[in-house]
């Protein structure tokens, strides 16, 4: 079974992670919310209070197939550990997507340089910083890296991580359960 780790940090876009979970896990990926706050609970940029299923220190040396950054806050950078690992995944060739502010983060570190990326529009300047060329979907896949624009687009950008995790028949599945248009023959965008 396919497994994929969503990050949390206080202040970390609701829609962005949870939907993503769910979209995830309903594709049949085994998705594990991770906490960087040192605690189970983790308060999101809008006041809800979410309960990861396991601490970084618990989960940061698990294999995953995919590390997965919610947007909403920049404070990811403020966590080593989860740099670290971000890097050597994106070395690696493994899998890292990360949506909203969270580009940002990846730009900073350095896995963004010379990939075309986009992340939240008042934020593309982090994006040049770090070396990126900013893209024009609102979800960009340049190798092993996936990012997108924002809340609005999270259901596409999950199932753009479920097409490459699932495959596109069951990304298709998913998104016809969840009544998401989709365009004949187009690639999640």
């Amino acid at each position: 079974m396919k497994s994929a780790a969503i990050f949390l940090i206080d202040g970390f876009e609701e829609t962005e992670a949870l939907t993503t979970v769910d979209i995830l896990r309903r594709g049949g990926v085994e998705v594990t919310t991770v906490s960087l706050t040192g605690k189970p609970e983790v308060r999101g940029s809008h006041n809800i209070t979410v309960r990861a299923d396991a601490l970084f220190e618990e989960a940061g040396d698990r294999p995953f197939d995919m590390l997965v950054i919610p947007g909403g806050t920049r404070n990811y950078i403020g966590h080593a550990g989860l740099k670290e690992l971000a890097k050597k995944y994106a070395a690696e060739g493994k899998l890292v997507a990360a949506i909203c502010a969270a580009p940002t983060v990846l730009a900073e570190i350095g896995v963004l340089k010379g990939k075309k990326a986009v992340c939240y529009p008042s934020m593309e300047n982090w994006l040049k910083d770090g070396g990126a060329m900013t893209g024009d979907d609102i979800v960009e896949t340049d190798g092993n890296i996936t990012t997108a624009k924002g809340p609005a687009v999270t259901p596409f950008f999950a199932l753009k991580l479920l097409e490459i995790l699932q495959g596109r028949a069951m990304a298709e599945e998913v998104a016809e359960a969840f009544l998401i248009p989709m365009i004949k023959g187009a690639s999640f965008r």
